[in-house]
C-alpha cells in the first residue's frame, strides 16, 4: 500500500551521523566475535509497555560504517519512553551471511531477555542497509523460527535497500549490493526481502521524498510484491528518518505506536 507523500523533496543533511550521543546502559553480547555486541538503551521516558526496538544501523553493508552514528535516534527513542537494542554485525564485503547471522542472533539473544522484553514480542527496525537486514530477517524469522516469540511483531524500514535487485540496477553508491554480495543480486533471492515471502507481522517503510543515496523506487519496489506492507514518503532525504531533529521524526514515533499496538 502506498501511502499519500507528505512534501516536496529537501537537501540531504548528514549531521546526525556525527552528532554525539550518551553511552549506552549496557553492552550486550550475541556472539564471541568482537562485532557480535550491542548497544542498550533503557527507556528514560513513561515507558508503559512499550515493546523493546531493535534499531539495525545502514553504511552500505560496508566495515567502515558502525552503529555508532544511530546513537542520537536510540537515545532519542529512549528518551520517548522505547527501550532500544542496537545491533552491530559483521560487514565482511562478498560474505553477506556473517551480517544475517549477526542480526537474527541479535533478535533472539533480545527475545530471550525477559528484562527488556517485559512480555512482549519485538520490533525490528533499521534503517538504509540496515533496513534491508530487517527486513530479511524478520522474513528469515517467520519462515523459521519454532515459537512465535522469537519472531518480531512488526518491522520500521527506513530509507531501506529493500529490493537488492533494483538497487544493484540503480548502481546505489558505487556498486554496493555486488561488492556486500559477491556477485549479482539475481543469483541471491534468499537474501532479497523483495524476493520472499512477506513478514508475518506489519511492515511499515519510511522514506525520505528528497533521498539522493537510496531512492524512494527502491522502497516502492518492495511494496509493489508486498502491498501489505505500508509505504509512506516523508520530507527529507536518507538520514531525514534517522534524525530526531527532522521534520520527518514525527511520522517515525507515530510509525512505532501503529506497530506496538500489533507487538
Amino acid at each position: 500500500m502506498l501511502a499519500p507523500m507528505l512534501s516536496h523533496p529537501s537537501p540531504e543533511d548528514r549531521s546526525v551521523l556525527t552528532r554525539p550521543a550518551s553511552a549506552p546502559d549496557e553492552v550486550l553480547r550475541h556472539g564471541p566475535d568482537a562485532e557480535q555486541v550491542a548497544d542498550v538503551r533503557l527507556a528514560r521516558g513513561p515507558a508503559g509497555d512499550r515493546p523493546v526496538v531493535v534499531l539495525v544501523h545502514g553504511g552500505f553493508w560496508r566495515p567502515e560504517y558502525d552503529r555508532a552514528h544511530l546513537g542520537p535516534m536510540a537515545e532519542a527513542l529512549a528518551a520517548a519512553g522505547w527501550p532500544t537494542v542496537t545491533p552491530e554485525y559483521r560487514r565482511v564485503p562478498g560474505h553477506p551471511g556473517l551480517a544475517v547471522q549477526d542480526v537474527l542472533a541479535a533478535v533472539r539473544a533480545v527475545a530471550g531477555r525477559p528484562d527488556l522484553t517485559r512480555g512482549r514480542r519485538v520490533l525490528l527496525a533499521g534503517h538504509s542497509a540496515g533496513g534491508h537486514l530487517a527486513l530479511l530477517a524478520a522474513a528469515l524469522l517467520t519462515a523459521a523460527v519454532p515459537e512465535p516469540a522469537e519472531a518480531p511483531a512488526g518491522v520500521l524500514a527506513l530509507a531501506p535497500v529493500a529490493d537488492l535487485v533494483r538497487a544493484q540496477e540503480l548502481g546505489l553508491d558505487g556498486d554496493a549490493v555486488v561488492a556486500f554480495l559477491g556477485g549479482d543480486a539475481a543469483t541471491r533471492p534468499d537474501l532479497d526481502p523483495a524476493r520472499l515471502p512477506a513478514p508475518a507481522g506489519a511492515v511499515r517503510i519510511l522514506h525520505g521524498d528528497g533521498d539522493g543515496v537510496v531512492p524512494a523506487e527502491v522502497s516502492r519496489s518492495y511494496a509493489r510484491r508486498h502491498p501489505a506492507a505500508v509505504l509512506t514518503e516523508v520530507p527529507g532525504g536518507h538520514f531525514a528518518v534517522i534524525d530526531p531533529r527532522s521534520a520527518a521524526w514525527p511520522a517515525v514515533l507515530g510509525a512505532l505506536e501503529d506497530l506496538a499496538a500489533g507487538a
